[in-house]
């Protein structure tokens, strides 16, 4: 690749190249003649702003929901628009790159950071990730999608070790960041801590090479997250062009560039590439611009609203009944002192912060009556106190609101969860109420799910609010009272417990490697194919109406298919389905889930009205990772598409016949005998080949027979040693011919 500022990079100087690969200070790079320094800071989820490592402090921002509430809208348009916002403060704030977003995928519900990341499916990830990015680059800034990859865990994050197969990695992991670079081009990617097969992500030449610049076309930054970087020298030849934060290390690279060890030409793109970051992500390039807060407050409270997820609604428990003599008990610590976001690097602080308590105050006043319930830090006296005074104001109470969850104490950066129960004194709480009164509506508060199973029967409605931004509690007392309407769906099952969650045994690991044991079979891939229980299915969320689908046609196209349906609300309230497709492939040679997320559409829809959808899925919709022939595989046959609500309600069912896509296997000597026969070309050559040696015909190959299965199962070279006179080396003249009538019929 040509050097597009070939006339500044002249001028320069080794020295000057080499801290061209550093930071300067805590978050911004290097200043040269003719490159200029670049401001970096946190924003997943809103900008923080601060002078050094501190999370406290930072300048007043707007903060949206984080990844968990607005990943569960399922509505990239509303995405992209927040991602705007956020763009458009970090211009205000002097933000040319925003480090965010984070898309890792959400292995197991205990880890700590999960608040911070999508779902447990690489589309819904990868669909957001783009949303966001596109919106925060359209400000004219950059965006640092982050963390890459297979950065699924806080426990030892910057040294373990993630054990996985390249399948694995190329099916679950890596697509998400595939789909943003490719479709919205980030300005930086973000590497992760830990290492992947033994090598550190900042280092990792296949990672960073192989994959993100040659299979994905990644021009852009390479950064580190902040300390990452355990080997200055590699990480640059590994093609990491930004270590962050300072300059430590500096003279390591400058050493082995003096020596020829480093090719001052990989010092020459990566000051090429931080030249163009500092063109294309200014944060003053477009000129001052203002921020209009109580309209980035209303945006929050539009996402806010429609992240929330109704699990259960009994008999219609919700809405409430906003006009009427009811009297209401608000019960939760989190309804006075909300958790709005996760703790970590990525707090916010808010322009302001809605109460859930106010806000319903604001709705019914004097008809509500508030109890703490419980303390954050659990103390038993204070925690029984509490209890009894809850419990009475909920027996002389019409309906009780119950919020819980978990305090930032239970789940932050730094960190994972032990348990993915809710906190003890929060259960004595709820079983205590529900002695007096049926009439109990649970609203949850936390940044990753929790076990609900155990007191699920105690609530008629469970509000899954996740962490909602400033503007949740607004979002919240709309909610119940029915003047929104839920659509949020879930991104992440829920499991019965935590023992049945597939990474259990693997999770989190230990003496420096974690196992992913579980393989693809990640959340619903592995409870659908397995038939696992589970308490809320991915997918999973109720509206205030129904919803009815009608009409799948599924169609084929050249390498893929198009799929077309509709969807009816039936009901008599406006609302918003979220329709899932799953592609179902029970044919293929490799090991498949029962079904798998493929594309979805969020359609909004007054009474009576219908909408239809049509989708269009290009190959890597039907097809897997093949280890053998490296390269995404379509396995010709008959495929099922599914369309529902979520992953165990599904409607409708289509098939359709698609022919074979991807490379070729290619028969090696160690390629078994029935791989060779089922070969057009290989079985051929062998047949020719067995009929010329006398003795060859010892040997059934009849798959037919007991005898001949066990014999196709052999690989080649192996057989061949067993026939008498066979000469050494036939094997791999066998594989020659192959080679050769192979190129022939090309």
């Amino acid at each position: 690749m040509s050097l597009r500022h070939d006339d500044v990079i002249s001028k320069l100087s080794l020295e000057q190249k080499a801290a061209l690969t550093s930071g300067a200070d805590f978050w911004s790079s290097t200043e040269v003649p003719g490159i200029r320094r670049i401001t970096m800071n946190d924003g997943p989820h809103g900008l923080r702003v601060v002078d050094d490592i501190g999370i406290h402090g930072a300048k007043p921002a707007t903060c949206f929901p984080p990844a968990v509430g607005l990943g569960s809208t399922w509505n990239p348009a509303l995405q992209r628009e927040v991602g705007q916002a956020i763009g458009r403060e970090a211009r205000a704030l002097g933000v040319d790159v925003v480090l965010g977003p984070g898309i890792n995928i959400k292995r197991s519900p205990l880890c700590g950071r999960n608040f911070e990341y999508v779902s447990e499916d690489p589309l819904v990830a990868g669909a957001f990730g783009q949303a966001l990015v596109e919106g925060i680059q359209s400000e004219g800034v950059g965006a640092s999608v982050k963390h890459f990859a297979a950065n699924n865990q806080e426990t030892d994050r910057m040294h373990v070790s993630v054990q996985v197969d390249e399948r694995t990695l190329r099916e679950i992991y890596l697509p998400a960041f595939e789909r943003v670079v490719k479709n919205a081009a980030p300005a930086t990617v973000m590497c992760s801590y830990n290492r992947i097969n033994g090598v550190y992500s900042a280092q990792n030449e296949w990672l960073l090479g192989d994959v993100l610049r040659t299979d994905w076309g990644f021009d852009g930054v390479v950064v580190s997250d902040w300390g990452a970087v355990v080997d200055r020298v590699a990480s640059v030849q590994a093609g990491l062009d930004l270590k962050m934060p300072t300059s430590s290390g500096d003279e390591a690279v400058l050493a082995a560039a003096q020596s020829g060890e480093l090719p001052e030409a990989v010092l020459d793109q990566v000051a090429d590439r931080i030249a163009t970051l500092a063109e294309r992500a200014d944060a003053s390039a477009r000129g001052p611009v203002e921020i209009d807060v109580d309209a980035h407050h209303e945006l929050a409270l539009r996402a806010a609203l429609e992240g929330p997820v109704l699990l259960k609604n009994e008999n219609g428990a919700l809405p409430l009944p906003e006009r009427s003599s009811m009297r209401i008990a608000v019960v939760g610590e989190f309804a006075r002192t909300p958790r709005f976001q996760g703790a970590g690097s990525s707090q916010v602080n808010p322009t302001r912060v809605d109460t859930p308590l106010d806000a319903l105050t604001g709705i019914i006043g004097d008809r509500l009556s508030f109890a703490p319930g419980f303390t954050f830090d659990g103390d038993a006296a204070a925690d029984a106190e509490l209890a009894a005074e809850a419990r009475t104001l909920a027996q002389a109470s019409d309906w009780t609101v119950l919020f819980l969850g978990l305090p930032e104490s239970y789940e932050s950066e730094g960190f994972d969860r032990t348990s993915i129960e809710l906190p003890q004194n929060q259960l004595a709480l709820l079983e205590s109420v529900s002695t007096v009164t049926r009439r109990i509506v649970v609203v949850l508060s936390n940044g990753s799910v929790v076990e609900t199973e155990s007191w699920a029967s105690r609530a008629r409605a469970i509000l899954e609010g996740w962490l909602l931004g400033q503007a949740g509690g607004e979002a919240i007392a709309r909610l119940l009272f029915g003047r929104a309407n839920p659509s949020g769906r879930l991104t992440e099952s829920i499991p019965l417990k935590l023992e049945s969650t597939p990474s259990y045994i693997n999770f989190p690991g230990g003496e420096g490697e974690v196992v992913y044991g579980e393989r693809i079979y990640v959340g619903y891939r592995y409870y659908d194919t397995r038939g696992v229980a589970v308490s809320f299915p991915f997918g999973h969320g109720l509206s205030y109406t129904e919803f009815e689908y009608s009409g799948l046609s599924v169609e084929p196209r050249e390498v893929g298919a198009s799929v077309t349906f509709t969807v009816t609300n039936v009901g008599d309230v406006a609302g918003a389905e979220v329709a899932q497709l799953y592609r179902s492939d029970r044919h293929s040679a490799a090991d498949r889930p029962a079904h798998e997320l493929v594309a979805f559409r969020k359609v909004f829809l007054e009474p009576g009205q219908s909408e239809t959808v049509t989708v269009e899925l290009d190959e890597r919709a039907f097809a897997y990772w093949s280890i053998l022939r490296h390269g995404w595989v379509v396995d010709a046959g008959l495929f099922t598409i599914e369309v529902g609500s979520s992953s165990r309600d599904l409607r409708l069912a289509g098939e359709v016949q698609l022919g074979a896509l991807g490379p070729a296997l290619k028969l090696t000597v160690f390629s078994s005998i029935g791989e060779w026969l089922a070969d057009p070309v290989g079985g051929q050559v062998l047949q020719g080949a067995l009929a010329q040696l006398p003795d060859a015909h010892t040997f059934q190959l009849d798959p037919a027979t007991n005898e001949g299965r066990m014999f196709a199962a052999i690989p080649l070279g192996h057989l061949l040693t067993m026939v008498p006179g066979a000469p050494a080396g036939v094997a791999e003249q066998l594989v020659g011919a192959y080679e050769r009538a192979l190129a022939t019929q090309r």
